[in-house]
């Protein structure tokens, strides 16, 4: 995004003590973790949700539609409407929003009074994630800034492939409303100990809307990034989103399923390092083989997963697959745009909440219209149209090279190896 002119800063990380600032890492960490599980929680609970508040699974899905689309909008308008405002404060009334909307989804007796609780979640998840990705540079010394950066995302990780095995299992031993209780605790303790860890970090620069269409219209590889990111998390959500009926669909046992989405999320772990050490020069080759992976955890899904054996086997493919997803996507959106890294940042996270969003209406849709069994279907065919996608733009010059400057780069500080160019080469 694009600054105003401001005279040059210290960091204020640069005079604190590594422990102090590693403490402030950890405690907004937690913060986007407990933010991110917060908002697919509902993936793993949809039945007993739904049941116990008298609405279709496909309505209920609506509780992971709503935060993807707010967060979606949020993500820029909160990064722009923050201003000057220290960011200790803005962070911490977010993840605190986040606590009390879950803490009134756990006491909510009627679906309208969830969904409204799932808007502020998607306030939070998207104003949240924009600031919290360059806050590090701010809390600890330079030569520490890779890895903390890194931790920081790595909450985002952890929600992803943790979180929801671990809220599901919650509910299936103590019931839906204790697992969005233990959420908004978690939040909450988040909280506190953003007050007493974190410095006041008033911000160096202030952001406009400008370098928003800027930075798409001027980067080729973050356009063709976008597009990759709406198809792939898109379809990966329209199935995912409704994974517990699918299984139970299949003869799995509704005790059995927490069980196989941890599986799916130690596969995620998996294929999150594997990919982080494999897609260096190797970008677009990574994509294919994501795509391909996902297509047929899917397919496999739909036609082969009739018992738990089955299921977990597909789960762990399954889950290898999205586990390579958001360092790889989040690697060819930087590489794309180096001079613009929070601007195209910033697009991204829009994008994907965006897709989460439109992932689960339409899954929705199809299990209210059709069955469980064919969100798969639809995922695997949306994931599927992004090999097209690719080919088009190799072929028109649309993955064009980008050089790295020597200095340390948003991409070398979120602990992603350079890679020389969005062409995978």
């Amino acid at each position: 995004m694009t600054p105003t002119d401001s005279p040059p800063q210290v960091s204020p990380g640069a005079g604190r003590s590594p422990a102090k600032g590693w403490s402030a890492v950890l405690a907004v960490s937690l913060g986007i973790f407990a933010l991110m599980t917060s908002e697919l929680l509902p993936v793993g609970l949809l039945t007993p949700i739904g049941s116990a508040l008298e609405v279709s699974e496909g309505t209920a899905g609506l509780m992971v539609t709503v935060p993807g689309l707010v967060a979606a909008v949020s993500a820029p308008l909160v990064t722009v409407a923050a201003g000057a405002v220290d960011r200790r404060l803005v962070l911490a009334v977010l993840v605190g929003l986040m606590g009390v909307a879950n803490l009134v989804s756990a006491f909510a007796t009627g679906f309208a009074v969830v969904l409204v609780a799932r808007v502020l979640i998607g306030i939070s998840v998207g104003g949240f994630w924009s600031l919290a990705g360059g806050i590090a540079l701010r809390l600890v010394p330079e030569r520490h800034v890779a890895r903390a950066t890194a931790v920081i995302f790595g909450g985002v990780e952890a929600a992803s492939v943790l979180g929801v095995p671990i809220g599901t299992l919650i509910g299936d031993l103590s019931g839906w409303r204790i697992a969005f209780a233990a959420v908004g605790l978690l939040g909450l303790t988040s909280l506190a100990g953003m007050v007493v860890l974190m410095p006041e970090v008033a911000p160096e620069q202030t952001i406009s809307f400008s370098a928003l269409p800027k930075a798409f219209r001027s980067h080729a590889g973050v356009r063709l990034g976008i597009v990759m990111t709406f198809l792939v998390i898109t379809g990966h959500f329209t199935a995912y989103t409704f994974v517990r009926p699918i299984l139970q669909g299949d003869g799995v046992d509704a005790g059995v399923v927490s069980t196989l989405l941890l599986v799916f999320g130690v596969a995620g772990l998996c294929g999150n390092f594997i990919a982080g050490a494999l897609i260096t020069g190797r970008l677009r080759q990574a994509v294919v083989t994501i795509v391909l992976v996902l297509a047929a955890a899917m397919a496999l899904l739909a036609v082969a997963a009739d018992g738990t054996v089955s299921a977990a086997a597909v789960l762990i493919l399954w889950g290898l697959g999205y586990g390579a997803v958001p360092v790889t996507f989040q690697t060819w959106i930087l590489n794309a745009a180096p001079d613009a890294a929070e601007a195209a940042s910033s697009l991204y996270v829009s994008m994907f909440n965006l897709s989460i969003a439109l992932g689960a209406l339409a899954g929705g849709l199809a299990v209210d219209a059709l069955s469980a069994t064919s969100t798969a279907w639809i995922g695997a065919g949306l994931v599927l149209l992004t090999l097209p996608v690719i080919g088009l733009g190799r072929r028109t010059g649309r993955e064009i090279p980008v050089i790295l400057p020597e200095s340390p780069t948003v991409i070398e500080a979120a602990g992603i190896e350079r890679v020389r160019d969005v062409r995978g080469g």
